[in-house]
């Protein structure tokens, strides 16, 4: 079921997409190791096929329970090679003074995406982010060189304050 109020886009923003990021933004305080283990560390959304809404991409998500030994290199393997998506990952890095857990908003476009892909992407990315209330960072990545290397996660974190993203050092 979709949000009936489209954006200028005319792409609306489904219930779904709403819910998962409700979910990754409230973390309750002490969360057993069952819900730990289901909690999204990264989604994907793109838009349905008649590109009318944005929606969860099926599964294109990391849970913070996959076995996996770098969770944002696992993210960024989500990524298509050659269209767009939006993406919320969860990061957790560390600057000089403490640890840190953020939402971070990534709008990927990589350069051979199609261009009306590319186009109703922009268009519509506004329409997501206002329905992503409390957001404080962004990250537009264009190629691959640029969402694999951390620096440029951790430089929108916090700059050169951040000295370690996902217990990897930056």
């Amino acid at each position: 079921m979709c949000i009936p109020t489209p954006q200028a886009s005319g792409v609306a923003v489904s219930d779904g997409v709403i819910k998962v990021f409700n979910e990754m933004k409230v973390r309750k305080a002490s969360p057993g190791p069952a819900e730990l283990s289901q909690r999204k560390k990264a989604v994907l959304f793109c838009l349905s096929e008649d590109q009318r809404a944005i929606v969860l991409e099926p599964g294109k998500e990391v849970l913070v329970g996959d076995a996996v030994p770098d969770p944002y290199a696992a993210f960024v393997a989500l990524l298509p090679e050659r269209d767009c998506r939006y993406a919320l990952y969860d990061a957790t890095y560390e600057t000089r003074e403490t640890k840190k857990e953020d939402l971070v908003f990534i709008f990927w476009a990589p350069e051979c995406a199609p261009l009306k892909s590319k186009m109703i992407y922009a268009s519509s990315k506004d329409a997501i982010k206002k329905k992503l209330t409390g957001i404080k960072h962004e990250l537009q990545a264009n190629s691959f060189e640029e969402v694999k290397d951390r620096c440029t996660l951790a430089e929108k974190l916090g700059g050169s304050s951040v000295v370690s993203l996902e217990g990897k050092p930056v």
